[in-house]
């Protein structure tokens, strides 16, 4: 089922819902602050509590523990950054497990293994709740805008019953199928997020190292057959010697980490994605895991002996 978030509906119902948001990250933060713009009642956690500051500023309610956030909410949203974090909210003292009430939906955008979705998903159906796996891609932009792409795992029925959720921060929601499948998804496409990233870095070092303008080589690159996603987003960052954080180079080289787990665990060989997580751990050990993901450039940078964008006219 493929739903375009874009198709807006009068809000009435969704002016009554009430939503408890877990986790203001980079991706969390502008995502809550876009249900608040439309006139949801929204409850926010995060365990630096001082980023709650800027959504309580907006109209939102602080909650001091995830259990609390939960407290008799229609919705739980929750956006985490990996599984031993995601354990805690949800089975430590004070969870959202706490404070469920039966007939809620919680909705996990956080990127995590399929196998940990797939308990929690029980834990909380145990509960008289319901759970969508939904990982988002998009980046901080996106989050921004509220033009996320949603790829979800769970019941149409339940997906349906919180279109109007989805519809306030995203621009297309893809159910994959059950629960688990969403985060399979986001994982199969990091991968080839991450891959595209160190292949844009790989050809930029080639052409710069040879002497050719890394401005012409982008151009081609974005009018050629090798084109992709990763060029038209990350290309002009790389030359701009611009790493500023829209997804960072840490989380990329957790989400390969998860996408390796499953590889071994489905029977899949990955050459590619061990290659691409051996270069972004490089980079990880760097220092460079706060910068963005594109930031693996600087590793092929220190072989080839030059910034990519070093000859550009940046005027």
């Amino acid at each position: 089922m493929n739903i375009n978030c874009r198709n807006h509906t009068t809000k009435v119902e969704s002016f009554m819902k009430k939503i408890g948001f877990i986790g203001l990250g980079t991706m969390g933060a502008p995502m809550a602050s876009n249900l608040l713009r439309s006139g949801y009642q929204v409850t926010v956690y995060n365990r630096t509590a001082a980023k709650c500051q800027p959504l309580v500023d907006e109209g939102a309610l602080a909650a001091a523990t995830p259990a609390e956030a939960a407290a008799d909410k229609d919705v739980i949203i929750t956006m985490i950054s990996n599984d031993d974090s995601i354990r805690e909210v949800f089975y430590g003292k004070d969870g959202i497990l706490e404070n469920l009430k039966p007939g809620a939906a919680v909705i996990d955008s956080s990127t995590i293994s399929p196998g940990l979705v797939r308990e929690i998903a029980a834990a909380v159906e145990e509960r008289g709740a319901s759970f969508l796996d939904a990982p988002v891609t998009g980046s901080k932009p996106a989050a921004i805008d509220g033009t996320l792409v949603f790829m979800v795992g769970g019941s149409a029925e339940v997906i349906e019953a919180h279109r109007d959720v989805f519809d306030t921060m995203g621009r297309l929601l893809l159910h994959m199928g059950g629960n688990g499948s969403g985060a399979a998804a986001k994982l199969a496409h990091n991968t080839m997020v991450g891959i595209h990233n160190v292949a844009l870095a790989e050809g930029f070092s080639i052409a710069v190292k040879s002497g050719v303008p890394a401005d012409k080589f982008l151009e081609l690159v974005q009018n050629g057959s090798a084109g992709s996603k990763q060029a038209e987003l990350k290309g002009r960052k790389i030359i701009g010697d611009d790493f500023s954080n829209q997804f960072s180079l840490g989380l990329m080289l957790k989400d390969l980490k998860l996408a390796s787990a499953l590889s071994d665990s489905t029977g899949v060989p990955a050459p590619m994605l061990g290659l691409a997580k051996s270069l972004f751990q490089a980079g990880y050990t760097k220092g460079l895991g706060d910068e963005d993901l594109s930031a693996v450039v600087k590793t092929y940078e220190e072989w080839i002996g030059q910034k990519i964008g070093a000859d550009v006219d940046k005027e």
